[in-house]
């Protein structure tokens, strides 16, 4: 059952069943409510009482679950003690939660009518409607293919309907497909990665480790097409919704197979569909973000997981997977090569490459022509700022425009400014549900708590002193836009960060906006990951210093990881790159290693300090978290905890209970406990005993908790 609880539930059938009906769905009366649970097990109850509640329906003739997936799924909820209910609606899409039955998967396409031929010539010039209604008259188009031929044609393909000029058919989904175009010819490295990957005999795990710009979508691509030679199924994950459209786009023109998608900007009819695709083996290559690592696989030939290091790979609620690692799970269960890509590798990653437990593909030349940029760091002590930037920064945003450059302004904080404050007081703008400041946003008009979502309008006055002078302090995306703008105004200035790219396609469509003529692109992490700017020739990373000196035992990792990846953006084409860091502390050893030996050299310097502080990859940990209302129940949780853990092994580290390091969190205080052990089955090993003692303790039942087995961070 979805259901927060470890135990499974019975039932009685009302016709006979066996080991062919588990994986099925069912629904059945839960209390006072009928719920949609999955058939885990036909064996009778120990107790045969006669109290049983019937099945209500059965919603599927055979399995939805079954084999490697259903297989992976159990490990999967003993891996992070999560009770399977849970984990097998994780793995489901969410129409199929619902209980709706599985949906056709055929294709869609658009025709025009003998109306819409003949009323042709009565639609506007130029208007959408005429362009679309142009294109198909040529013939019927399928909507991937639509995508690619015009920007927004759903609003005119509507109103082509709502005349009756055109109409929506279903379609086979590999009758639309275009013939496969040919690629460049790989270089000598990517060219060895190719054979590597081909001649690979059961489970491989392989890192592909290759700079930015090196053309590991290349090696990607020449694998997927393999494995779809040999009639497999290849799965992609990619960590962002926005590098999806690019990717498709390459992966269409050049595979010559229908590219099915999963990411949460589908809709749940989309998804599902994706979903039942993929399990009757139709779909044979699927590209998503973190969840589609649920995607059935029956005749699985390839997993690859795209920038493998990214965090977002990490589920941080509900069930806290991480995708990286159940891909490789399950490509073992398959028996098939997994391909981990990145140009910064997690150091667990490079750690397992460098023990000979993954193969080791290198790619250090980037593809074509392109150079690597030049990297100079910007020490900015005691010069004045605009919004955050320098002079000397100004002026080299200002020669690369007029060299006919495009300039990418990097700030990994969105909104106007971080917080707001009085100059006569000190009062500042606190989110009322949380132990942190509110951003300022839309040019100071409002306010907003980047961990709840808490939002109100700005104050006129100060609330303390009624002072009128309050300032925005500190800079965001939004202030450098504004500033920008202001100093530019012969270039656009183009924001992409979570808030500006909401809406469906919104950051190809921005992306397009800038097109190749010069301009300059403000953004968060969202544009350091996998975009191809081939006309990008600066980057500016503003404010690396508070990465530089954070509690986090990762921060480091990551500011490289971010670093190395913003500053590849730039000189992928024929022209030179340049890349600049502003910082306070430009002798800071992480700058200096990174510029000096890139991302390696880093990575060699900080894995004996991990080994030495007992962090991963040399140990292993679990984060138990609880909040409450109140701050006294998490504590006592924890404390209980802490007794039950400790009864059921001595092996394990006991840090805490302690406060979390946002004490305060929409309005629920949290509080932590941090279990480490040298190995994994030490920790494994505590936790099967622990885990069902923290749901029988009394304290429980006064606290929200969860366990999170392998986390990213420690807050």
């Amino acid at each position: 059952m979805p259901l927060p609880l470890p135990r499974l539930f019975d039932y009685r059938a009302t016709a006979p069943t066996g080991p062919q009906d588990i994986g099925r769905r069912v629904r059945v009366p839960f209390g006072p409510r009928e719920l949609v649970g999955v058939v885990a097990s036909t064996d009778a109850p120990q107790d045969d009482s006669p109290e049983l509640r019937e099945i209500l329906d059965w919603l599927d003739d055979g399995p939805l679950l079954s084999g490697e997936l259903l297989a992976s799924l159990r490990w999967l909820a003993r891996y992070t003690h999560a009770p399977l209910g849970e984990v097998l609606a994780t793995a489901l899409p969410a129409a199929l939660r619902r209980g709706e039955p599985v949906p056709d998967t055929h294709a869609w396409a658009w025709r025009l009518t003998e109306a819409g031929a003949t009323g042709l010539a009565g639609l506007r010039n130029g208007s959408k409607p005429r362009r679309l209604a142009s294109v198909l008259q040529a013939g019927e188009r399928d909507e991937d293919g639509l995508d690619d031929a015009l920007d927004d044609w759903r609003a005119a393909a509507r109103a082509l309907l709502k005349r009756g000029y055109a109409e929506r058919i279903a379609v086979p989904a590999s009758q639309l497909v275009p013939a496969p175009l040919a690629g460049p010819v790989p270089n000598q490295e990517q060219q060895a990665a190719i054979i590597a990957l081909r001649e690979a005999v059961g489970f491989a795990p392989m890192l592909l480790d290759g700079v930015t710009g090196s053309g590991k979508t290349e090696v990607y691509l020449h694998a997927i097409a393999d494995c779809l030679a040999r009639g497999k199924q290849a799965l992609v994950l990619v960590p962002e919704i926005g590098l999806t459209p690019q990717l498709l786009q390459r992966f269409r023109t050049r595979l010559g197979v229908p590219i099915h998608v999963s990411h949460s900007g589908l809709n749940d009819g989309e998804r599902a569909r994706t979903w039942a695709a993929a399990w009757r083996g139709e779909a044979r290559v699927i590209v998503g973000t973190r969840s589609a690592v649920f995607t059935p696989l029956p005749d699985g030939g390839l997993v690859v997981v795209d920038e493998e290091h990214d965090g977002s790979y990490k589920q941080q609620d509900g069930i806290r997977y991480h995708a990286r690692d159940f891909a490789l799970v399950r490509g073992k269960a398959l028996g098939i090569p997994v391909l981990l890509g990145s140009a910064t590798p997690s150091l667990e990653t490079l750690h397992n490459a460098a023990s000979a437990r993954y193969g080791y593909l290198r790619l250090s030349q980037r593809a074509g022509d392109a150079r690597p940029p030049a990297v100079r760091v910007v020490d900015v002590r005691k010069r004045p700022l605009d919004a955050g930037l320098s002079a000397q920064m100004r002026d080299a945003i200002r020669s690369a425009l007029d060299a006919g450059g495009q300039v990418l302004v990097f700030k990994n904080r969105r909104g106007y400014a971080p917080v707001l404050l009085c100059h006569d007081c000190g009062w500042s703008a606190q989110c009322p549900r949380c132990d942190s400041p509110m951003t300022v946003h839309a040019h100071g008009r409002r306010l907003q708590c980047h961990h709840c979502g808490h939002r109100k309008p700005s104050p006129p006055a100060c609330p303390d002193c009624a002072s009128l002078a309050l300032q925005p302090q500190g800079n965001g995306t939004e202030r450098i836009e504004a500033m920008l703008a202001e100093q530019f105004t012969d270039v656009p200035v183009l924001r992409i960060d979570r808030g500006s790219t909401q809406r469906k396609d919104a950051l190809e469509t921005l992306l397009g906006e800038l097109g190749a003529s010069p301009g300059i692109l403000v953004g968060t992490q969202m544009l350091a990951k996998g975009h191809d700017l081939p006309n990008l020739t600066l980057v500016c990373v503003v404010g690396i210093d508070e990465g530089l000196f954070s509690a986090d035992f990762r921060s480091h990792e990551k500011l490289a990881q971010l670093l190395i990846q913003v500053a590849g953006r730039a000189g992928r084409a024929q022209r030179a790159g340049e890349v600049l860091l502003q910082t306070h502390h430009p002798e800071h050893p992480l700058l200096a290693t990174l510029i000096e030996g890139g991302y390696h050299a880093f990575a060699e310097a900080e894995l004996p300090l991990r080994e030495a502080a007992g962090f991963p990859p040399f140990a292993h940990l679990a984060l138990l978290r609880a909040e409450a209302k109140h701050a006294d129940p998490p504590m006592a949780f924890l404390q209980a905890a802490r007794r039950a853990v400790h009864d059921a092994s001595d092996r394990v580290d006991i840090n805490g209970p302690m406060p979390a390091p946002m004490p305060r969190r929409a309005g629920m205080h949290r509080a932590q406990l941090a279990l480490s052990a040298a190995t994994r089955r030490d920790l494994h090993h505590a936790l099967d005993h622990a885990v069902p003692a923290l749901h029988a303790l009394p304290e429980s039942r006064k606290v929200r908790w969860s366990l999170d087995v392998d986390p990213l961070d420690l807050y």
